[in-house]
């Protein structure tokens, strides 16, 4: 699971290209930006408005959606729905949740029943061991007797859901949830999905890197997103498009490991295993919803590439590109999605 991650994601202004025509905008709309720090990272709102002051009040209530599911998701603040069910774990007892902690326990349980446990969000106790090796908290890594212990509280099979009663329970003691690959696609989902319903289409919705995108901005075909890539050798590229309606994100561990002893171990914590993925990974995921972006992004750098790859081709309307660095060479694996729709103009 992913505990933190950097937004990789680049959102400039799209110009059409020669030779194409944009849809057709309300040209008295203008472009407004506005930002928040929540859920441990920075939330940012890109909209087309007529009025400054309505695109702020309607940025504000989206904002305040954001700190709601905040209270529900989080996992450092122990007042947190979440934090509460966890504190039932072994109690025997199932409680009753609340819809949107349901709707993301229920999505969380069938993509760890499709990747068989590569994704889990029971892996709390894992991640909230290695976040202090990460960040410097403690000398060493977690030790293999620490990690086998902390294995009997962690299992998805152990998470079971009533969806009549809409209830939850947690069989075993010591449990302990960790959304943190699924709650901010979740949220920007219902970021949007509150724009659309008051009358804003063209928007944008960034989430800490997990993007969500609307209706093309005024005289454009879609939103310019930049990923930044590599290519075989190597090399640092980058990869344009113009979207709209959907959502992405890009994920990986290039830049936050820890190395004890010669060996590298990644901030993503694979769930079966306790630790840290040893192989340097990046994943682009895009898709029609923002919380199944997140989380197959997240199990797409647990995964193996062929195995995250069929998990991909088994999904429609959703598409990867992976990337395996081992030292100088890249190895990439991508659905056919990424060249048809690349924007990038070749160097010369």
């Amino acid at each position: 699971m992913i505990f933190f991650c950097a937004a990789l994601l680049l959102i400039t202004p799209a110009e059409l290209l020669p030779g194409q025509t944009a849809h057709t905008k309300n040209p008295n709309l203008e472009r407004y930006e506005f930002t928040s720090p929540l859920m441990g990272t920075l939330f940012r709102i890109t909209l087309y408005a007529e009025h400054e002051k309505t695109a702020r009040i309607a940025a504000d209530s989206a904002f305040q959606i954001a700190e709601r599911l905040n209270a529900v998701f989080s996992d450092y603040d122990p007042k947190s729905e979440l934090s509460r069910l966890s504190a039932t774990a072994g109690s025997g007892k199932a409680v009753p949740v609340s819809g949107p902690l349901f709707e993301v326990l229920t999505i969380a349980q069938k993509i760890s029943i499709e990747s068989e446990g590569a994704f889990d969000i029971t892996a709390g106790p894992y991640t909230r061991l290695w976040r202090e090796s990460i960040r410097g908290l403690r000398a060493e890594i977690p030790e293999e007797n620490e990690l086998r212990e902390l294995a009997r509280s962690v299992g998805y099979r152990n998470l079971k859901l009533y969806t009549a009663e809409q209830t939850a329970q947690l069989l075993v003691s010591g449990m302990k949830l960790d959304p943190g690959g699924i709650a901010k696609g979740y949220t920007a989902d219902q970021m949007m999905n509150f724009l659309n319903s008051i009358g804003f289409h063209q928007v944008l919705i960034d989430a800490g890197g997990d993007v969500v995108l609307g209706e093309a901005p005024p005289g454009s075909n879609g939103w310019r997103i930049i990923i930044p890539a590599h290519d075989k050798a190597g090399k640092e590229i980058k990869l344009e498009y113009e979207l709209e309606n959907v959502a992405i994100t890009n994920s990986g561990d290039l830049y936050q490991y820890i190395e004890q002893d010669g060996i590298r171990y990644s901030h993503i914590i694979d769930p079966r295993t306790g630790t840290g993925v040893p192989q340097r990974t990046s994943v682009t995921v895009v898709g029609n919803k923002g919380v199944l972006v997140d989380a197959l992004a997240t199990t797409l750098n647990i995964l193996s590439a062929d195995d995250g790859m069929a998990l991909i081709d088994h999904r429609d309307g959703y598409h990867a590109r992976i990337e395996i660095h081992d030292h100088q060479m890249v190895k990439i694996y991508q659905t056919s999605w990424f060249d048809k729709h690349n924007n990038t103009e070749p160097e010369h």
